[in-house]
């Protein structure tokens, strides 16, 4: 199964149909209600809700998801009914498997119902397809449509002293690498307030994005937020916000960062946490809020080609 615990949740929906084909009089028969087994569409309607509420029973390798809503509608022609399914959910992946289950489920219900009215030859079910999808990257998308040059600070004693090696400062790399980042600026640096301003004002003019990793704790050295935030002059704490809140949901220690996130001039200046893990949570969280925000503003004139 794969793993989605890093993806965002977001709200998903899925719509899926298929065609049943049957004699006029089974069609007829759908009209009134009146199979030999009672109702055939209502029946069918439950059971394509309950096949997408199961989907993850049925299908090996589904997640379970909370379906907020799950529906299934038909349209009656003279020697065939269409079957559509709708499903909903708010979840870190999407739901086209169950509305694909739903629709499957009701047709072969509604052939059920049908095959004591008729000859097997008669009745068919094809065309079950998905026909829109909405939510995940397909709609919120992880990655910039053109490129832009990007820096990264890591603030660590121990990193810039040569006692260990930067492992948060690469996860944000490779994950603004995947995003179409390039040119990005990479800088270790001790947990000195100094240092960082130096680099922020020298960097402001050069880069659409600069992102810190280290000093957002509560350690005595931990300064990077007293050092950045007066700097802001547009700050932006949803970005944050949602870092913690996706960061908690995973660690009970994400309530403890206090990484601040805003403009300084024309740059965008994030906090991320100094540990691996909490680098790369904080900015899976925000990533598609990063993306959309410079693919819609690019009108803003930034030195080093960034308009």
């Amino acid at each position: 199964m794969k793993n989605v615990g890093m993806k965002a949740e977001s709200y998903r929906t899925a719509i899926a149909t298929g065609i049943l084909h049957a004699p006029p009089h089974c069609i007829e028969l759908l009209r009134t209600g009146n199979t030999e087994k009672g109702d055939a569409l209502k029946t069918a309607r439950i059971a394509g809700i309950l096949g997408a509420k199961r989907t993850d029973e049925l299908i090996p390798l589904c997640h379970p998801l909370p379906i907020y809503r799950a529906d299934v509608e038909y349209t009656l022609g003279e020697a065939q009914v269409e079957i559509r399914g709708i499903v909903e959910t708010i979840g870190p992946t999407g739901v086209e498997m169950e509305a694909l289950t739903a629709v499957s489920l009701a047709g072969l219900t509604l052939y059920d119902m049908l095959k004591p009215h008729c000859e097997p030859e008669d009745l068919c079910l094809d065309q079950v397809k998905l026909e829109k999808k909405k939510g995940g990257k397909s709609h919120f998308s992880r990655v910039l449509k053109e490129s832009l040059s990007a820096s990264v600070i890591v603030l660590s004693d121990t990193v810039a002293a040569g006692k260990k090696p930067d492992t948060a400062g690469q996860n944000v790399m490779d994950l603004l690498q995947e995003a179409n980042f390039s040119n990005i600026a990479y800088h270790i640096i001790p947990d000195d307030p100094k240092q960082l301003l130096a680099l922020i004002h020298d960097q402001k003019k050069q880069y659409p994005l600069i992102l810190t990793v280290g000093g957002t704790g509560l350690g005595p050295k931990d300064l990077t937020v007293e050092t950045i935030q007066p700097l802001l002059t547009r700050e932006i704490p949803g970005l944050m916000e949602a870092s913690r809140n996706f960061g908690q949901r995973r660690t009970p220690y994400a309530a403890l960062s206090r990484g601040v996130a805003g403009y300084i001039e024309n740059s965008l200046v994030i906090t991320l946490p100094g540990s691996r893990q909490g680098a790369f949570e904080s900015l899976s969280a925000i990533l598609p809020a990063l993306v959309h925000l410079f693919d819609v503003q690019k009108n803003i004139p930034h030195a080093g080609g960034y308009q």
